[in-house]
């Protein structure tokens, strides 16, 4: 009779175990590969990616009411600066950018500041450039400020006053202590009646709202003197409003003065050409320097400018920078700058 081999017997125990192992190192491979690609892509580090920023023309962010206007054959155009908190990827497509930098989270929030408290800093530097170039141009094109509107602008307000984060650039004092402010000098007079060490009642317009404001002269930073802290200016004769958005700083001071400038003079500063600039500009009409000058340079050839007005200030920066066909004009005070534009030197 014939018999059968036994079957060697099955070994699977050591197969399955291999395979299981695979397939389980595989899957955590998988898991930690999309761990690190999430971390690179969404960590932040302590770092920011610096560098032109959208150009903006700024004739149709202003506005006026109640008063005659001129239109613009041109543009101009306000550069700005954009920085970004960066992950590990981000970071290393910033390296490798030509046109943007690395930056430390320290140069962008100076020490001390949360980053709430610079980006109010910066939206109150902004507004204080839209006072300073409406009042620049005012005393320009009219008789401001003898010829002014009712109530107090506040212009500016000292950090680490008693004004600091209850009033801000821009806002209109109409009453102090239960009386109707008509003037700059007639707000200064009431607050000085107040002897010191009372609390002084404001009311305030702000955004096209009202609200009041309790506020006791006290100690600013290097000042002696008690005080409250804020530089009144004559509120305007006529209403203007700027828009910023999100921008915030002090270097658009200049292109603000010269878009309302060209907006109220029959003149046209632009005669057909896109004109860049940036500057902050003080209420004498100075034009001082700003960080970023070399981006600027960028964000107004990307613009297509023909001119990029800079503080002389910031000239020496610009030294061995390409600025291709873009015309460079630096200026000092808001006068040398309409006179630059309006020059037969600077036709197009």
């Amino acid at each position: 009779m014939a018999t059968t081999a036994a079957r060697a017997p099955r070994l699977p125990v050591a197969r399955d175990y291999h395979r299981t192992m695979r397939r389980q190192l595989r899957t955590a491979g998988y898991i930690l590969l999309v761990s690190v690609a999430i971390g690179v892509s969404w960590i932040r580090l302590p770092y920011f990616s610096f560098g032109p920023g959208p150009a903006r023309d700024i004739g149709p962010l202003i506005h006026v009411e109640d008063t005659p206007t001129y239109g613009s054959s041109g543009h101009l155009v306000m550069t700005t600066i954009r920085f970004d908190k960066l992950t590990a990827l981000g970071t290393l497509f910033t390296w490798i950018d030509p046109d943007r930098s690395v930056v430390a989270e320290d140069i962008v929030y100076p020490p001390g500041l949360s980053p709430t408290e610079e980006a109010h800093r910066a939206i109150s530097q902004m507004d204080q450039s839209k006072i300073d170039a409406a009042a620049v141009v005012l005393r320009e094109v009219s008789d401001y400020p003898r010829d002014h509107g009712l109530g107090a602008l506040v212009e500016s307000v000292g950090p680490g006053c008693p004004a600091d984060e209850q009033l801000f650039p821009g806002d209109l004092i109409v009453r102090i202590e239960e009386e109707a402010v008509t003037s700059r000098r007639h707000a200064s007079r009431l607050i000085d009646a107040v002897p010191v060490g009372e609390p002084i009642d404001f009311r305030v317009e702000a955004d096209g709202q009202t609200h009041d404001v309790r506020l006791t002269r006290g100690t600013c930073p290097g000042v002696d003197e008690p005080l409250i802290g804020i530089l009144l200016v004559a509120s305007f004769p006529f209403e203007i409003m700027i828009e910023s958005a999100e921008v915030g700083g002090p270097s658009a001071g200049l292109m603000w003065a010269l878009g309302l400038y060209d907006l109220l003079t029959p003149g046209d500063l632009t005669r057909g050409r896109t004109i860049a600039g940036t500057g902050a500009i003080d209420l004498d009409g100075t034009i001082s320097p700003i960080g970023g000058i070399a981006d600027k340079v960028v964000g107004a050839q990307d613009a297509g400018a023909d001119i990029l007005l800079v503080p002389r200030a910031n000239l020496r920066e610009l030294r061995g920078v390409d600025t291709g066909d873009l015309r460079l004009i630096p200026v000092s005070t808001f006068d040398e700058a309409v006179d630059a534009l309006t020059s037969s030197q600077a036709a197009a």
